[in-house]
């Protein structure tokens, strides 16, 4: 299948995602925004399949989605194991109901396939420098978390380094957004740099504005974007050519 756009480094295909997926060869990670299914928009249906499709290129994948959808399509996902979950607060929110409490978050789920091991996977914990000064913990755990969790003592330093934290405070595209649904970069990133190694590939088989594509390019990875809209594909080409403009 000839890619709509490739440098090189960055590769778009437009198509259905069903499609396209078996016809490409096998990526380190998927990162990705699927259509939720949760709203009457024309172009908010689940596409079921998916999921099964994404198991013949890649081994783990972070979808982002909200609760809902995943409650909803928890079939579609069998045959994934969850590995765990980040939280995106944003700055703003949904309040289409008066009667539930404003909606300001988002999830991205980690999975990996259910043939696969855990361990065998690529990994790269991320972390942050604002540590608090001088926190020490000790606690005894039972023998057997050890190999886990890691001992149980821990020193950290004023802005020094500490794990990355699961919930994550993003402001959203509210307002500068080229799709509907497009995420920030600072919320793909860690992401991405968590699950895919220096020079490995990354896939997003929902590229919509092509995110994955710039923080790939910006990370020194690799990406294959596919997307079915092809007002879609030309935006993303373009947003591609001005960041090249801006370096």
């Amino acid at each position: 299948m000839k890619p709509y756009y490739d440098d090189g480094q960055l590769t778009i295909y437009h198509g259905d995602c069903r499609d396209v997926l078996p016809l490409l060869q096998p990526v380190d990670a998927i990162v990705t925004d699927p259509p939720y299914g949760e709203t009457s928009l024309v172009w908010d249906r689940w596409p079921a399949g998916w999921l099964d499709a994404c198991r013949s290129v890649t081994n783990q994948l972070w979808c982002f989605g909200s609760l809902r959808m995943f409650v909803t399509q928890s079939a579609e996902f069998l045959r994934w194991k969850l590995a765990q979950e980040i939280v995106w607060e944003k700055h703003n929110g949904t309040g289409l109901f008066n009667d539930r409490f404003r909606r300001v978050h988002e999830l991205a789920a980690h999975f990996y396939r259910d043939d696969v091991s855990w361990s065998g996977l690529h990994k790269d914990p991320q972390f942050t420098n604002d540590a608090r000064a001088r926190v020490v913990r000790k606690k005894s755990r039972p023998a057997q978390w050890i190999g886990a969790t890691g001992d149980s003592t821990y020193v950290s330093e004023d802005g020094g380094p500490r794990l990355m934290r699961s919930v994550i405070q993003e402001r959203s595209c509210h307002g500068s957004a080229m799709h509907p649904t497009q995420k920030p970069e600072s919320i793909i990133a860690p992401l991405l740099r968590y699950s895919v190694p220096q020079g490995g590939v990354v896939l997003d088989p929902f590229a919509g504005s092509g995110t994955t594509l710039s923080v790939a390019r910006k990370t020194g990875r690799k990406a294959i974007a596919i997307e079915v809209r092809e007002e879609f594909c030309e935006m993303m080409v373009s947003r591609l050519a001005q960041s090249e403009l801006a370096v």
